[in-house]
């Protein structure tokens, strides 16, 4: 059995950044900028790729033979279908023992963050349970109601003396099949939280994100 299989869906069609997945970003399509980060990590025993889009397949087929491939079900095609759904069907079909999962769009994710996860989360399994990442965040923030949430505005402390809270970036998630399938969740009763750096956590949703992130891209690639 694998110890640690990434898990990287993707869609052919997108919303608001039409073809985003396989539309050039730098010198690479998109997807494939995590995608030749994760087969770069050593802990990871195998990279499969979970997909509606023959774009994506035909060219997985051409330049990354050793991806494993899975044809998405008609099923779980729909735009509003859980991202849990997704996973479930991808674990059913290769086994772990440890899952991690990550997104095309997330493209200056780097290994170093990537293996620092896994280790930090093998070192303390199974007190912990699964790991996400997180954005640390250091800013003055308020509710809907106008009401500060993490400080008092009276008090107008620096904003690097205040205490962070984190925010829940998507970039990584490592979960056993155990607690995917008793929780419908990626993230089990005692995760442990992974900082990564904000510039690394860049996540593409939207035309004005994709040009940002293919912007810093360039600025590190001089």
């Amino acid at each position: 059995m694998n110890n640690i299989v990434a898990i990287l869906p993707m869609k052919h069609s997108s919303t608001r950044v039409p073809g985003k997945n396989y539309r050039a970003f730098g010198d690479k399509l998109l997807f494939e900028h995590i995608l030749t980060t994760l087969l770069s990590c050593e802990k990871i025993d195998l990279v499969v790729v979970d997909t509606d889009s023959s774009t994506i397949v035909d060219r997985l087929n051409k330049e990354y033979p050793t991806v494993k491939v899975l044809e998405r079900p008609e099923h779980l095609r729909p735009g509003d279908t859980p991202m849990n759904d997704v996973l479930l069907n991808t674990i059913s079909q290769v086994p772990s023992k440890f899952y991690l999962q990550t997104h095309s769009t997330n493209p200056l994710l780097t290994k170093g963050s990537i293996n620092d996860a896994i280790e930090k989360f093998e070192s303390k399994y199974p007190v912990y349970d699964s790991l996400f990442s997180v954005t640390r965040l250091q800013t003055r923030l308020w509710n809907e109601l106008s009401m500060p949430m993490n400080h008092n505005p009276n008090i107008l402390l620096p904003t690097q003396d205040l205490p962070p809270v984190y925010e829940e970036n998507s970039c990584i998630y490592l979960f056993t099949e155990e607690i995917l399938r008793k929780k419908h969740n990626r993230i089990g009763d005692r995760p442990m939280m992974h900082e990564i750096e904000t510039i690394e956590a860049q996540d593409i949703d939207t035309e004005q994100e994709y040009l940002i992130a293919e912007a810093i891209y360039l600025n590190q690639s001089k």
